[in-house]
């Protein structure tokens, strides 16, 4: 066991307890609502985290990539979902992972849907696939104020080759709110949206057994989202800056920070950190009333309070530069700890993490799905 005092900077910090806390916590939440819990393992991209998820009682993980997928089912974890519209040409790789875990993924197109449809009869196999419908963040999904939209559906959900579990969304426009009550807004239009499209379904025949959202801002409206079945947060492991700012989180709640030393003070009023765009990522804040900067400094290493004093006011790859007051005691050799504004982000530029205790280093972490981005 070591001390922050003699870890080598910059560097990856989890607190264990917090991270721990937030897995029962959310876990909690999802028991108390009546739904299964998937986290999404793209935050944290660790069997070992998503181990401690399954073991509070999640019924698997998702995934954001096949390459993530592949580490998580290499390490033994049972249910894995994709919430990302894989193309039918990944079907070598995803008949490989059927071989090693139960794995659905989600179309949001006919075409794509016939594709893997040919793809798993040519194999003699069955896909489980739900269906992306757009709640309002215009990213993938499909329309469901469309004409077409119902007949869409119950044409993908009798595709041979292909079991249709049922429909799945993610409101991120949820991370560009500007209060708790537009949150709560967003929420309620992503359930209504969902249920009326099941329902639409299921007049027609057609068994809805699923109906999965995900969010961490969204997530504490799981109570109010009657119906639906499955919630799919991945940031509240950690939690970070953008977190807070939605008022998802306090910095209490934060589990993850970086690490850094005070590398040159070239005036009164400009302090350099040895934590980059590599280190922080350049992802701006999000929240309520967004403000600007880099990350949520601490100058103290254990105490979680901020030093408003200082603001992180732009990175390069290896350089953290942010403006102080002339008498602040900061000094070339210090050490600082930084809440970044993203921490998805930060995960998948670190080849490890320290678990912390403290002040002190419990275990250091492989983050073993980093990179795998295809």
């Amino acid at each position: 066991m070591s001390s922050l005092l003699d870890v080598t900077t910059p560097r990856v910090l989890i607190d264990r307890r917090r991270l721990r806390s937030n897995i029962v916590a959310m876990q909690a939440l999802a028991k108390d609502a009546g739904v299964r819990l998937r986290p999404h393992s793209k935050t944290h991209k660790s069997p070992v985290i998503a181990r401690w998820q399954i073991e509070a009682g999640a019924v698997g993980v998702c995934c954001a990539k096949l390459g993530e997928a592949e580490v998580m089912a290499d390490a033994g974890i049972q249910d894995i979902r994709l919430p990302y519209p894989v193309h039918p040409t990944n079907a070598p790789r995803v008949l490989a992972l059927l071989q090693k875990t139960r794995l659905s993924i989600i179309v949001d197109n006919l075409e794509v849907a016939n594709g893997w449809s040919a793809a798993m009869a040519a194999a003699g196999a069955t896909l489980d696939i739900l269906v992306k419908v757009d709640v309002g963040f215009h990213r993938c999904g499909i329309d469901p104020d469309a004409a077409s939209a119902l007949e869409t559906l119950k044409q993908i959900s009798a595709l041979p080759g292909l079991r249709f579990r049922g429909l799945l969304s993610h409101a991120g426009q949820a991370y560009l709110a500007q209060s708790a009550q537009e949150i709560r807004d967003i929420a309620q239009t992503e359930q209504s949206i969902l249920i009326t499209l099941a329902g639409g379904l299921r007049d027609a025949g057609v068994d809805v057994p699923e109906i999965s959202v995900g969010s961490t801002p969204t997530a504490r409206q799981i109570r109010s989202q009657r119906g639906i079945t499955e919630m799919r947060p991945g940031n509240y492991v950690f939690f970070d800056r953008t977190q807070v700012g939605l008022g998802a989180a306090s910095l209490d709640d934060c589990a993850m920070s970086v690490l850094a030393m005070v590398v040159s003070r070239p005036s009164p009023t400009r302090v350099v950190f040895d934590a980059g765009s590599k280190m922080l990522s350049t992802d701006g804040v999000r929240g309520f009333g967004a403000s600007t900067g880099h990350g949520i400094v601490f100058s103290d290493l254990i105490a979680p309070v901020e030093d408003a004093a200082i603001a992180i006011e732009r990175l390069s790859e290896e350089h953290a530069v942010a403006r102080v007051p002339a008498d602040h005691a900061l000094r070339v050799g210090d050490r600082v700890r930084i809440v970044p504004n993203h921490a998805c982000v930060v995960m998948n530029l670190a080849n490890t993490v320290l678990l912390t205790d403290g002040p002190d280093v419990v275990e250091e972490l492989a983050v073993a799905a980093r990179g795998r981005c295809q």
